[in-house]
């Protein structure tokens, strides 16, 4: 049996919902960049009921890219861009995160994962479609199919600028919606070169960052690598402290 000490971390990583075809997926990039980050990666299904018992198992989770969150959700409008909603995700996900962070269990979201993190932490709404607020000065993306790249410029002094040792990077970029303004307890860290809001550190979390842009479609950048293994070693540590705020901000 493996010590506990010195088995690797469990990584949650959130999946699209229920499909016609009564499959369950997720894109194999995201569960490549864990796995080369040194966690064990899981799947975690969109209809689960007990976000205890997941919270419980896990030593950090991954909220992921996909389709639109419901306007509903955060007191918007809707909008004709706005594609496969799935109230089903919108749901689990948002339960979830607020799970997690009432225990300090690490988290990273990702493009929808970060607005995720948001609408569960309050205080802010969806820009419905970026071109309609910030024109095309900035690419997110070529059309919905489509991803392309930018530049982010983040914080000097911010844990994420630290991490991956640059304060002006590269992303890789696909979306069209975006945080209106910073969510409750969060801070912004990475901005656009058209202002729009790209990355978020939790004020209070011990290890809890939310980007904008896709770093598992950019492996093996340097960036991407620092941050995925810098995201499995915060759960490696609250695997042997648990909620030690003090430990997992050292990481």
């Amino acid at each position: 049996m493996l010590n506990q000490s010195n088995r690797p971390p469990v990584i949650g990583i959130t999946a699209y919902g229920r499909n016609g075809d009564q499959q369950y997926y997720q894109y194999a990039n995201y569960v490549d960049a864990v796995r080369e980050a040194g966690g064990v990666p899981i799947l975690l299904p969109p209809e689960e009921t007990q976000i205890d018992t997941l919270v419980g198992l896990v030593d950090a989770l991954l909220f992921t890219g996909g389709g639109d969150i419901d306007p509903s959700r955060y007191g918007g409008a809707g909008h004709s861009t706005i594609y496969r909603i799935d109230p089903t995700r919108d749901a689990f996900e948002i339960e979830l995160a607020r799970a997690a962070i009432a225990k300090n269990v690490p988290l990273l979201g990702i493009c929808r994962g970060l607005q995720v993190l948001a609408i569960a932490s309050g205080g802010c709404r969806l820009i419905p479609h970026v071109p309609d607020r910030f024109g095309e000065q900035v690419p997110h993306r070529v059309h919905q199919s489509q991803p392309t790249t930018h530049i982010v410029q983040l914080r000097e002094q911010s844990k994420l600028a630290k991490m991956v040792n640059s304060q002006r990077i590269e992303v890789v970029s696909w979306h069209h919606q975006a945080v209106e303004k910073t969510p409750n307890g969060w801070r912004a860290v990475g901005y656009a070169a058209d202002g729009l809001i790209e990355a978020l550190e939790h004020e209070h979390h011990p290890w809890a960052i939310a980007l904008q842009w896709h770093p598992e479609m950019s492996l093996p950048n340097d960036c991407s690598q620092a941050l995925f293994k810098a995201f499995v070693a915060a759960g490696k540590l609250y695997s042997r402290c648990g909620v030690s705020q003090s430990a997992l901000a050292t990481c």
